[in-house]
C-alpha cells in the first residue's frame, strides 16, 4: 500500500522516539506502507502504526513502491540472512528470479552469480527471468530439473535453493544441493511440504531453514534498515520492478484482478488505484 501522509501522530512519546525521527516523516510526504496486522488496505483513507510506514525516495513512484515493498523485503532479507549469497556462488530460485542478482548490494555487484529459474512454463517468461538476471533459465515442462541443474554445475550442485513453490519441488532439491548447502523454503505455491526425517540432511550436512520475513525485519531499526535499503536499491535502478496492470478500484476492477491473478497468466505486479 502506497499513498501520502494526512496527519502524524500526537502521542509525545513516539514523537520523541529515535527510530520514529530516523523515518524523516512529514504531512504529505509520499510513502510506502507494509508488515503484519495492517487492515484496511482497500480504503480511500487509513490509520497505520508508524513503524510500518517508510517514505519514498524521490525517485521512486507511488506505483513502483507499493509494488516493491513486500516481496522486496522478503527477498532482500533471505539473501542476507538466511543464505548470505557471496561472490561465486550458484543460487537455484524457485520463483524471484530477478534475485538475487540484480538487486545486491553495491559491494557485491560484478560478482558472478548463477541464477536458475525453474518455476517457468512459457518461453516469454523464460525471456523475462533471463532479462531479470537469470544465468540459466529451465522450463521445467520440457526438461528434467534435477539433471538440467547438475549439467550446468558440473556435477556439483547448488550452493543454495530458494524455493517458493514448496510439495511439488522439495524433494528433488536435495539432489541439486551440493554438499553443505543450504534449502530455504519460502512458500508453499504447490501446498504444503509434508513432514520429512531431519535425517534426511545427513547425506551432505544440509541446512534447512523455513524463515518469514516478519522475523528479519522484526525491530524499528531492522524494518528501517531493510525498507531503505530496498528503496534505494530501486531508486538507483538496480532492481526494476515490473507492474503488470493498475485495475480501478471498483468491484468490477478487483474481480478483474483477482481473476488476472488466478489465471497465472500475470507476469509482475497487479495494483488497485485508489483515487
Amino acid at each position: 500500500m502506497a499513498g501520502t501522509i494526512l496527519a502524524l501522530p500526537d502521542d509525545q512519546t513516539a514523537l520523541e522516539d529515535a527510530d520514529y525521527k530516523a523515518h524523516g516523516f512529514s504531512v504529505g510526504a509520499r510513502v510506502v506502507v507494509g508488515g503484519a496486522g495492517i487492515v484496511g488496505m482497500h480504503s480511500d483513507y487509513v490509520s497505520v502504526p508508524w513503524r510500518s510506514v517508510h517514505v519514498l525516495p524521490e525517485a521512486v513512484s507511488t506505483q513502483v513502491g507499493c509494488a516493491a515493498l513486500l516481496q522486496g523485503l522478503t527477498a532482500l532479507t533471505f539473501i542476507e540472512e538466511a543464505h548470505k549469497v557471496k561472490a561465486g556462488e550458484t543460487i537455484l530460485v524457485h520463483y524471484c528470479c530477478r534475485w538475487p542478482r540484480s538487486a545486491l548490494r553495491p559491494a557485491h555487484q560484478g560478482s558472478r552469480r548463477n541464477c536458475a529459474s525453474v518455476p517457468t512454463s512459457t518461453k516469454e517468461k523464460a525471456e523475462l527471468a533471463k532479462a531479470n538476471g537469470a544465468d540459466h533459465v529451465i522450463l521445467y515442462k520440457d526438461e528434467d530439473t534435477v539433471e538440467r541443474v547438475l549439467e550446468i554445475t558440473n556435477g556439483v550442485g547448488v550452493d543454495a535453493v530458494f524455493d517458493g513453490v514448496g510439495k511439488d519441488t522439495f524433494d528433488s532439491n536435495f539432489k541439486m544441493l551440493k554438499r553443505k548447502g543450504t534449502l530455504v523454503s519460502v512458500g508453499n505455491a504447490s501446498g504444503a511440504v509434508p513432514p520429512f526425517a531431519p535425517i534426511r540432511l545427513v547425506e551432505k550436512n544440509l541446512k534447512l531453514l523455513r524463515p518469514t520475513v516478519g522475523n528479519y525485519a522484526y525491530t524499528p531499526a531492522e524494518i528501517n534498515h531493510y525498507s531503505q535499503e530496498l528503496l534505494s536499491l530501486v531508486a538507483s535502478g538496480t532492481l526494476k520492478i515490473k507492474i503488470h496492470q493498475e485495475y480501478p478500484f471498483t468491484r468490477e476492477g478487483a474481480i478483474q484482478a483477482q481473476k488476472d491473478l488466478t489465471g497465472g497468466q500475470t507476469m509482475g505486479k497487479l495494483l488497485l488505484k485508489i483515487e
